[in-house]
C-alpha cells in the first residue's frame, strides 16, 4: 500500500461508474468514491491506493451536497457512521429515488455506447411499492458475526452490521427477523423469505430445503425456498410483461425452435407460452439439475415446451450440428436469454448468430456485460431495436434491462 491509505482529501465527485461508485480526481488520478453524488464536493477516506489507474475511497463528510440528497431511509447505513460501519446493500439510499434511476439510465446509456457503440436511451421505469424505495425485499441473506449478532454485511466487506431495522424487506420480513436474538457464530447465514402463496418463513443455516409456490397472476410456480427467484415483490410480474411484451409477434413462430436459455425454473418459458398457446415449442436450457425439474413441472401445461439440464455454452455448441430441417426452425426461432450476471460471453453469442434466429429477447441484471454482449452481436449482424430499463432493485445501483435484438439482414 502506498503512503496515502487511510488519508482523508477533499474531492469534487464529477460523474457516476458501473457499481453505484463516484468518480472523482485528485491530481489527475481518478478516485472511485462510495456514497457520493455527481455534483457534490466530499470529503474522502483513501481506502486503496495500491492501483496506478485508480485509487477507491468512501465518503466521511458532505461538504456541498447534491440537491438530490436526503436522508438515508436505513439509519444504519448512513453516510454519517464510520464506513467500516455502514450496512451494505443499499448503496444508493442516500439519492432521491427519481435521481436514482436517472443515474442507473445514464450507467446503462453509457455502457451501451463504450462497449457496443450504440446510443440508446431508456428511462429507467419504477415499479410499484412505496415511493422512497423502501418494503419491496421479498429475500433476505443475514449473517451471524462472532459475538452471534445477526445482520448485513458492511459495503465491500465480511464484517457484520448489527440493525435494529431492515427498511427494504417487505413488512412481513420485518416482523418475523430476529434481530435482537443471539445465534450460535457457527449457526452460518439466516434466509428470511416471504413468497407469494404462504406465510413468511426463516431459513437458519443448513436447514432442509422445502418447495414453496411463487404466484406470478394466475399461474403458480414450484421454487426451492432457497433457490433463485427474483427478489422485488413485482419483479416476476414486471419482467413477465416486459418479455412478452418485447416479443415482436411477427417475428415469433409457435413451431421455431424457440429457446429460454438459462432458464431457471421455467418463468419467462412459460411468459411465452401463455402469449403465444400452448402447442408453442420452447426448450428452457438450465445448468441445475433441480431447478430444470421445477421447470419441467412448471412447464407441463405446454405440449412444445421441454426443459434441458444443461450449462447453456455447452449445449449451444450442438446448435450447428442440427439437421437442415431444424437449422430452418433455428432461423425461425426467437430466444430468450436471460444470463447470469457476467452475461452470455463470446461463446454463447457465436452460437447463437451463427444458429440465426429471428429475434433474442435479452433480460440483464449487468448493464455493462450486456452492453459487450449487444456490441458481440453487432459484429455478426444482430442489431437492438428496443430497450427497457426497470428498477427491479430500489436504493442498490443495479438495474434490469431488457432489450430485443434482431437480424440486421440488410447489414448481411
Amino acid at each position: 500500500m502506498g503512503d496515502m491509505q487511510g488519508r482523508e482529501v477533499d474531492l469534487d465527485a464529477t460523474n457516476i461508474a458501473h457499481g453505484g461508485i463516484s468518480v472523482a480526481r485528485l491530481d489527475g488520478r481518478v478516485v472511485f468514491v462510495s456514497d457520493a453524488i455527481p455534483g457534490e464536493r466530499i470529503r474522502a477516506r483513501i481506502t486503496d491506493d495500491s492501483k496506478a489507474a485508480f485509487w477507491r475511497a468512501d465518503t466521511v463528510a458532505v461538504l456541498d451536497p447534491s440537491p438530490h440528497r436526503r436522508p438515508h431511509p436505513w439509519p444504519e447505513a448512513s453516510v454519517e457512521r464510520d464506513p467500516s460501519e455502514r450496512a451494505g446493500g443499499a448503496e444508493f439510499g442516500h439519492i432521491d429515488p427519481a435521481h436514482q434511476r436517472a443515474l442507473k439510465a445514464q450507467v446503462l446509456r453509457e455502457a451501451l455506447a463504450r462497449f457496443a457503440h450504440v446510443e440508446r436511451h431508456a428511462e429507467v421505469e419504477a415499479l410499484p411499492g412505496p415511493e422512497d424505495g423502501t418494503g419491496w425485499r421479498t429475500r433476505m441473506r443475514l449473517h451471524v458475526s462472532p459475538t452471534g449478532v445477526l445482520g448485513p454485511y458492511a459495503a465491500r466487506s465480511h464484517t457484520v452490521v448489527p440493525v435494529r431495522s431492515l427498511p427494504l424487506a417487505v413488512p412481513e420480513l420485518q416482523e418475523i427477523a430476529p434481530l435482537a436474538e443471539r445465534f450460535e457464530p457457527s449457526t452460518g447465514d439466516v434466509d428470511l423469505l416471504a413468497p407469494s402463496v404462504g406465510g413468511p418463513r426463516m431459513i437458519v443455516g443448513r436447514q432442509a430445503r422445502s418447495v414453496i409456490r411463487e404466484r406470478v397472476g394466475d399461474r403458480e410456480f414450484l421454487v426451492d425456498d432457497a433457490g433463485f427467484w427474483q427478489v422485488h415483490r413485482h419483479a416476476a410480474e414486471t419482467l413477465t410483461r416486459a418479455v412478452t411484451d418485447a416479443v415482436d409477434e411477427s417475428r415469433f413462430d409457435p413451431k421455431a425452435a424457440n429457446l429460454d436459455l438459462y432458464g431457471g425454473v421455467g418463468l419467462l418459458a412459460a411468459a411465452v407460452g401463455d402469449r403465444f398457446g400452448s402447442a408453442t415449442r420452447i426448450t428452457s436450457v438450465e445448468s441445475d439439475a433441480r431447478v430444470t425439474e421445477h421447470a419441467a413441472e412448471n412447464l407441463a401445461d405446454w405440449v412444445g415446451a421441454k426443459a434441458v439440464t444443461a450449462r447453456v455454452e455447452h449445449w449451444v455448441r450442438d446448435l450447428s450440428a442440427a439437421s437442415a430441417a431444424e437449422r430452418a426452425r433455428q432461423r425461425g426461432a426467437t430466444v430468450v436469454l436471460d444470463p447470469p450476471r457476467s452475461g452470455a460471453g463470446r461463446v454463447v453469442v457465436e452460437a447463437l448468430a451463427a444458429a440465426g434466429p429471428a429475434q433474442i429477447v435479452y433480460v440483464a441484471c449487468d448493464p455493462v456485460a450486456f452492453a459487450r454482449d449487444v456490441g458481440l452481436f453487432a459484429e455478426r449482424g444482430y442489431r437492438l431495436d428496443l430497450l427497457r430499463a426497470f428498477d427491479l432493485f430500489p436504493l442498490t445501483h443495479h438495474v434490469e434491462a431488457v432489450g430485443r435484438l434482431v437480424r440486421d439482414d440488410t447489414a448481411r
